[in-house]
């Protein structure tokens, strides 16, 4: 790929969100196989929104893979469990019977802040910090469980500045790159985790005009901040993570500002790669 042309294009749509004062950008885009990275913004911290269920669903598998947890394990969903936004654990009735690893598919697929709550409740906020800071990730943090934040943040302070969570962009596409060469918790435990990341739901922001190319990717938004980490399988394996906070404009539309720049974003980050070439079907002699 030609990274020069990639970073003016990037640039120019990236400067003028900022020069004039619509939000700030993050963001850092790595060939896995080619090695070229280019980056903006890519150390400073921003709020993660549900972009941070990445780690707990790492941390989740770290403890099955470890004998500490079980996918089968239940979980009960209690009325106070129910939390609002996305997903729809907080519609079913209490007292339904998930395991864990419903949970955590409900959690990365559709961004289920009950499911979320109901696997912090067992493996614990700070043990999601422990697994960061054992893959060399010391600043991706999650603060709290999801709503309940006034009652459960660990760490007050940066709950009230980040929200529920805070990364970097170079940390979070550390984490997707670990995640690509199963060295995030074991190579059969991060292929699983690369399938769950791959059905998620939300197309919106990076996926938006990108059709037909693999994407293990998460989304997070919430009024002013709008996040998503992908590993495309292009011609090469290619990290992208955009992290925006501070957007001047908070609208839940398809087509508000920062979501137009994210989509426009992704297209000119895949643009950049070829896709690979599909197989050629077989014919009969």
């Amino acid at each position: 790929p030609d990274t020069s042309r990639l970073r003016r294009a990037l640039d120019s749509l990236v400067a003028p969100h900022e020069r004039a004062g619509r939000g700030v950008v993050g963001y850092l885009v790595h060939d896995l196989d080619g090695g070229a990275q280019l980056a903006h913004r890519a150390d400073e911290p921003f709020p993660t929104a549900s972009l941070v269920k990445v780690p707990v669903l790492v941390t989740v598998h770290d403890l099955v893979e470890r004998g500490m947890l079980h996918r089968d394990d239940p979980l009960t969903v209690l009325r106070i469990d129910q939390v609002p936004g996305a997903g729809q654990l907080q519609y079913l009735r209490p007292g339904l019977a998930i395991t864990v690893a419903d949970a955590a598919w409900l959690m990365t697929t559709t961004s289920d802040n009950t499911a979320t709550n109901l696997l912090l409740d067992r493996i614990g906020i700070r043990r999601v910090w422990e697994r960061m800071e054992a893959l060399g990730l010391p600043r991706t943090k999650i603060h709290a469980k999801v709503f309940q934040g006034a009652l459960t943040s660990v760490a007050p302070d940066s709950s009230a500045r980040y929200g529920l969570g805070v990364t970097t962009p170079r940390e979070m596409a550390r984490l997707f790159a670990l995640l690509a060469d199963g060295r995030a918790v074991s190579p059969a435990a991060d292929s699983a985790m690369l399938h769950v990341l791959e059905h998620s739901t939300d197309d919106a922001l990076l996926q938006r005009h990108v059709a037909g190319a693999r994407a293990a990717h998460k989304t997070g938004a919430t009024d002013s901040v709008r996040t998503e980490c992908t590993l495309w399988r292009l011609s090469s394996r290619v990290v992208a993570c955009v992290l925006t906070r501070g957007n001047r404009d908070t609208r839940w539309l398809l087509d508000s500002e920062p979501q137009l720049l994210m989509a426009a974003m992704g297209r000119t980050i895949a643009a950049a790669w070829p896709r690979p070439t599909p197989p050629a079907a077989a014919t009969r002699p």
